[in-house]
């Protein structure tokens, strides 16, 4: 199974510049072309102003404060590979990670921030022991995609661990 979030990722960024695009205009045409100057529904250009910056900064760290990162997963062939990185309007490091099926060792899921962020740590045997990879934020994942990719690696994890050193949502 291979897939990714590209389109949830691409709504987002396309969200983002929507309300960037939204609030320049109205500073344009309140601030530098006053065109806007009248209150308008009993508010004022300055508490206007304060609103829409305010909606624009909910909707720029949301997705920071909540870990949004493209997935791409896929566990065809002999590898289990992630690749992802933080889908905010920061950008952030492109990172990989790829486990031979036979040496991977099981993984634990993680819900932080009152539910609302979830991560997978991944675990493959080594000959010095078992290491811990870093976690690979899913939250915004649909619960279908969540549960395709929950349910892969569950197949991939040894039948010795599965009660041990994993958690299954």
């Amino acid at each position: 199974m291979t897939f990714d979030n590209s389109k949830t990722i691409i709504g987002l960024r396309i969200r983002i510049f929507i309300a960037t695009v939204i609030l320049l205009t109205y500073v344009v045409l309140a601030y530098i072309a006053e065109v806007i100057s009248d209150p308008f529904l009993g508010m004022s250009v300055t508490i206007w102003t304060i609103a829409l910056i305010f909606v624009w900064l909910i909707m720029a760290i949301y997705p920071v404060v909540l870990n949004y990162q493209y997935v791409y997963f896929s566990d065809e062939g002999d590898i289990i590979v992630f690749r992802y990185f933080m889908a905010s309007i920061f950008g952030g490091r492109k990172n990989s990670v790829e486990i031979y099926k036979n040496s991977f060792a099981g993984y634990k899921t993680e819900t932080r921030f009152f539910g609302m962020m979830h991560s997978i740590v991944l675990f493959q045997k080594l000959r010095e022991g078992v290491a811990k990879y870093p976690p690979i934020y899913i939250s915004n994942l649909n619960a279908k995609e969540k549960a395709r990719v929950l349910n892969s690696l569950y197949l991939y994890t040894p039948k010795d661990v599965k009660d041990v050193t994993i958690e299954h949502e």
